[in-house]
């Protein structure tokens, strides 16, 4: 690829960028110029391309490769960055941190696309082309949830699936940690949630997608210290780590673990090998929210993240239409019913995270049956986001049709096992704003952006992973940050970036 071309096939799309003849070149002799508070990003710039340049970059008062904080640059913001390169000099400023890691990944971008590689390349002049490029997201949300409460996946590849979020400017990775099929959050006061919770025997697909017993167990949780780990590592990149634990439904796996949290305590239940919703929920007594709290606790104290997503969908009210107790509970409550109870409880683990200076976000069906503190992310229909918005919440559009990536992104006969449903396409994701359009400013000020979500029933290797999820990511990125685009340039600049995946050996869609 020529150095000039790299500018034209950033992705995504930077808000201004003006290509100049000339290139600077990064060798032995580049040394960086880092002012307070740059550190952090100059040893990610150096941790990043270290593997295939071999470059030292040592610090130098007379660097030629400056980084700068600028507080004064209030357009920036929090995450933008303005990156000047001349033949014989490269700045890279911001207002915020986090901006200067924003814009260590276009500098990554804007070299060879061998600098991605994780071996070395000494054949390779690491030429960045001369350009003046100033970058603002449009959204501060932009996001991806990755399950591995249906599949387990190791810490070594969350890290990699962290570094390509970031190459992306992805901001938040939404972690899925529990549900029916499996938990993997360990709580010091709970031991048997990752023990017992943590194991199941495996589902296999029946003909109606639905999953039965095949008798081959599957089974992973982590520790407390990986997961702190991977908090300061997606730090580090500029990306939060946003965990989910679900309630009060989605709960099988903890309800095999402890049945007396639940409405049937003299009951003995497995970690459900099924897909779809399970009807078995946590029972409204006081033991049952004292285990929430619990458990949000310790999530709490892992992950520094300002918002905790609690589930908080598909929680059939069966069993407690049928409960004495939980009757009961909903007339000491002053409620209509039941069926009221979930949103009782909702109210009652948000109130929680809220009393602890966390923002809780739960999955809303309707856009209207979250309590008023809780973010919502909307998924089933767009009008839900335009809904929720005009009743004060913050949104997170992430409708199915445009975000869901475990559905097959073509009807090819030989794409891999999917989510059954329609396909979800590359130019869908593109296509999706998340903001709708009949949104006033005062509703589309709540908008917060958008978000990918891969769901994995079906879904159980890193390459499967990532062979659902890109380029389509890459679709989501752009339209998160960059806002409304024109598909035929989107294309253009995919085309050229696919060598970048290919370099950091993204097992991608064609």
């Amino acid at each position: 690829m020529p150095a000039q071309a790299s500018v034209l096939t950033l992705v995504p799309r930077p808000t201004e960028a003006r290509v100049r003849p000339g290139h600077f070149t990064l060798d032995a002799d580049t040394a960086l110029r880092v002012g307070e508070g740059t550190e952090p990003a100059a040893e990610l710039l150096r941790t990043l391309l270290a593997p295939a340049t071999g470059l030292p970059l040592p610090p130098s008062p007379d660097g030629r490769f400056t980084l700068a904080l600028d507080t004064g640059a209030g357009g920036l913001g929090e995450e933008g960055y303005a990156l000047t390169v001349a033949p014989h000099a490269v700045l890279l400023r911001a207002a915020h941190p986090t901006g200067l890691l924003r814009g260590i990944q276009t500098v990554r971008q804007l070299l060879p696309p061998q600098a991605l590689s994780a071996v070395s390349q000494r054949d390779t002049r690491w030429l960045l082309p001369c350009a003046d490029i100033t970058d603002v997201p449009r959204h501060p949300w932009r996001g991806a949830m990755l399950d591995v409460a249906r599949h387990f996946q190791p810490v070594p590849y969350l890290r990699r699936y962290v570094d390509l979020l970031a190459l992306h400017k992805i901001s938040v990775f939404h972690l899925h940690l529990t549900d029916d099929q499996g938990w993997r959050m360990p709580v010091a006061a709970l031991p048997r949630l990752t023990e017992v919770g943590g194991h199941r025997a495996e589902s296999q697909k029946g003909p109606d997608g639905s999953g039965t017993y095949d008798g081959v167990p599957h089974g992973g949780a982590y520790t407390r210290a990986e997961l702190t780990g991977l908090v300061r590592y997606a730090a580090m990149r500029g990306v939060t780590v946003m965990p989910e634990i679900e309630m009060p439904g989605h709960v099988r796996a903890a309800l095999a673990a402890y049945p007396h949290l639940g409405n049937h305590p003299e009951r003995t239940l497995d970690v459900w090998t099924r897909w779809g919703v399970c009807d078995t929920v946590l029972g409204v007594h006081d033991e049952a929210l004292d285990f929430c709290r619990t458990v949000l606790d310790e999530v709490m104290d892992v992950f520094p993240s300002p918002y905790v997503h609690v589930g908080g969908e598909e929680c059939p009210t069966t069993e407690w239409t049928r409960s004495a107790a939980a009757r009961g509970r909903a007339a000491a409550e002053g409620l209509p019913g039941p069926e009221a109870l979930h949103g009782w409880f909702l109210e009652k683990v948000g109130e929680h995270l809220v009393r602890h200076g966390r923002r809780p976000v739960g999955w809303a069906e309707t856009g209207t049956e979250l309590p008023r503190d809780f973010t919502v992310m909307t998924w089933r229909d767009p009008a839900h986001t335009l809904t929720a918005a005009r009743r004060g919440h913050s949104v997170v559009n992430a409708h199915h049709r445009a975000t869901y990536l475990d559905y097959a992104q073509s009807d090819a006969p030989h794409e891999p096992p999917a989510q059954p449903g329609a396909v979800v396409g590359l130019r869908a994701v593109h296509a999706h704003d998340p903001v709708p359009g009949e949104a006033d400013d005062e509703a589309a000020g709540r908008v917060l952006g958008t978000q990918a979500q891969l769901w994995t029933e079906f879904v159980t290797t890193p390459a499967h992973i990532e062979y659902l999820t890109y380029p389509r990511l890459c679709a989501l990125a752009d339209r998160g940050w960059s806002g409304a685009g024109d598909w035929a340039d989107f294309r253009s600049r995919l085309d050229g970036h696919t060598a970048r995946l290919d370099a950091l050996g993204v097992h991608r869609h064609p």
